[in-house]
């Protein structure tokens, strides 16, 4: 195979342009036959608003002639390669039975939790013979869109069904960014974006170098992820959570779900999420083995699009590209200020999952077509800063930024323009020229003293991350920006530890995914539960 980096083509290509670009760069003759895969597609935006792609591109050449052809060529752009395709090593046959008998076995695995993590796992056992039976607390997405839609009209919430809880966790809910810093050396990554396109996401995803697929299309995916496992011989039970561990020699036995139903099964993986927090408390209680991590907290920002777009394009549309993208750090805070899932043509959403508190996160639709940019801009915390070593004290700090929040907001999502927060904060005049930007929430939402929720020393660093971010992009700190509040769910506060074989000290009792500490994000989420997915396997087969 070769790959060839760094092929450069105008917004707006043609396919047959692509071909011959490739054609002129190996020195193929007309009538020399070739095939080829798109493997990263990115953005060249340095001489807008002329605008390029940038691809990398793997290419069969057929008569075997490779690396001849890229000796003869010397060209540091074309390289020989070969790429990772993943195989699950493992396949096995759980004898049927009833379903009584199947679960009293203890030979399925039990997977709590069906997010991201939870729902690759299952999909992964299952379509390899291994039969798991996942159990989510929240209900099935045809029910929870409607308990979360009426969340955000009526502000009656579902602490079982919300945003937060459901199938296809959190992340059903968002952007449905797809990025990650993981490198996919065995070809786990690219396998995980082949199921979501094999499942109904575009085909683009595959290499995009910012996939996404959008809270609308994501939804319909996990939906015949579902499907897949159940005809492959999996269960999935909505309205179960677990409330207890079985465990006796140090060795998990099953499950007790909703107080009092009993499953064995000498395999349980916990893909329980990051908001879980009732689970949390119980694994603790119950001694199983966990430390205080760090994560980020922070505020939700918004901007028209059109700022955003000309600052990245220049030019307030662009009708190829659609919304653009940023990713911003500021590293002359200490800590370092950043934004955080970021959503182009966005909503900011109330994403609360327990009474008397308010948390938000960021969701777009695959068109990402909304007036307004969003983003957190997030400050890293940890056990220092929230002043205990306890493994849930990260937890109890959400907690109070979040009932605070609740307090200020009487209920609402708080929103407060930028330039009123940073004169609180400063006590100094802030110049308020122009016309005042409009929020797009889902949920209610009303001004009120967003400045009050964090710590002072935070906020001070949003703002000095905020002036920073302004000369990366031209108004990003106006005035009237507005700032929403809290951005607490980042990623787990805690993580559930466990060893080389991806095990707890509890033996069979596989933590996994963003909840058990282990990953921050839709993909780095579904490449754990794959990994637990071989671990278990692996163990089932012996």
């Amino acid at each position: 195979m070769i790959r060839i980096h760094q092929i450069k083509l105008p917004v707006g290509h043609t396919e047959k342009q692509l071909e011959g670009k490739i054609r002129n760069m190996l020195r193929l003759g007309r009538e020399q036959r070739f095939t080829y895969e798109k493997i990263r597609r990115s953005i060249d935006a340095r001489k807008k608003p002329d605008i390029y792609y940038s691809y990398v591109i793997d290419v069969d050449v057929r008569e075997g002639q490779e690396e001849h052809l890229v000796k003869k060529l010397r060209d540091p752009q074309v390289v020989c390669c070969h790429s990772a395709r993943y195989v699950f090593p493992y396949s096995g046959k759980i004898k049927r039975g009833t379903a009584d008998d199947r679960d009293r076995s203890g030979a399925r695995p039990i997977i709590v939790g069906m997010g991201p993590a939870g729902l690759f796992c299952g999909y992964m056992l299952a379509l390899n013979g291994f039969r798991p039976i996942i159990l989510e607390r929240g209900e099935a997405i045809e029910l929870r869109e409607a308990k979360v839609e009426r969340f955000w009209k009526e502000g009656i919430l579902d602490t079982e069904s919300n945003v937060q809880f459901g199938e296809g966790g959190a992340g059903t809910f968002s952007d449905g960014k797809l990025n990650t810093l993981i490198k996919d050396k065995n070809g786990i990554g690219r396998e995980v974006l082949s199921i979501l396109v094999g499942a109904g996401a575009p085909e683009d995803i595959l290499y995009d170098y910012k996939p996404h697929v959008g809270t609308d299309v994501l939804r319909k995916v996990v939906i015949h992820m579902r499907q897949m496992i159940i005809k492959h011989g999996g269960e999935v039970r909505f309205g179960r959570k677990v409330t207890g561990l079985m465990v006796e020699d140090n060795r998990v036995g099953g499950v007790v779900v909703n107080r009092k139903e009993k499953l064995e099964s000498s395999h349980v993986i916990l893909a329980i999420g990051h908001s879980a927090r009732d689970t949390f408390q119980m694994l603790f209680d119950g001694g199983i083995p966990m430390e205080a991590k760090a994560f980020a907290v922070g505020l939700r920002v918004e901007h028209p699009q059109a700022v955003i777009n000309h600052s990245q394009y220049g030019r307030a549309e662009h009708d190829i590209l659609g919304a653009a993208y940023y990713k911003l750090v500021s590293r002359r805070t200490q800590p370092s200020v950043y934004s955080f899932c970021m959503c182009p043509g966005g909503f900011v959403v109330n994403a609360s999952s327990e009474e008397g508190r308010t948390a938000v996160n960021g969701m777009s639709y695959s068109g990402r077509a909304g007036s307004n940019a969003n983003s957190a801009i997030v400050v890293t915390v940890t056990p220092e800063d929230y002043g205990s070593l306890h493994p849930l004290s990260g937890m109890a700090f959400q907690r109070r930024l979040e009932e605070r929040t609740y307090h200020i907001g009487q209920g609402k999502v708080p929103v407060e323009y930028y330039g009123d927060y940073k004169r609180h904060i400063l006590n100094e005049d802030v110049q308020d020229t122009g016309r005042p930007y409009s929020p797009a929430i889902k949920g209610e939402w009303c001004f009120a003293p967003v400045h009050d929720i964090l710590p002072a020393s935070l906020n001070r660093s949003i703002i000095s991350g905020m002036t920073e971010f302004g000369k990366m992009i031209r108004g990003f700190d106006h005035a009237h920006v507005l700032l929403s509040g809290t951005e607490s769910r980042t990623s787990s506060p805690i993580r559930i530890l466990r060893g080389p074989e991806l095990q707890s000290e509890i033996k069979g009792l596989y933590p996994c995914g963003e909840g058990a500490g282990y990953a921050g994000g839709i993909m780095s989420a579904a490449i754990d539960g794959i990994r637990i997915a071989e671990a278990v396997a692996k163990s089932l087969m012996r």
